[in-house]
């Protein structure tokens, strides 16, 4: 896999993993949409460790 793939990845999952925590701080934080964003970490983190 090309780096700039590799690095995209991260990219991305770092992104995912902010707006978890901006989503985590609200006074009434939208479950469901914390359970998307945070399969959809998942996801590229098992991406990322298929990878390397």
């Amino acid at each position: 896999m090309s780096s700039s793939h590799l690095s995209a990845l991260k990219s991305r999952h770092a992104d995912l993993d902010a707006k978890i925590a901006n989503e985590e701080r609200r006074p009434a934080p939208d479950m469901a949409l914390l359970a998307q964003m945070k399969k959809q970490k998942l996801k590229i983190k098992e991406e990322l460790l298929a990878e390397t």
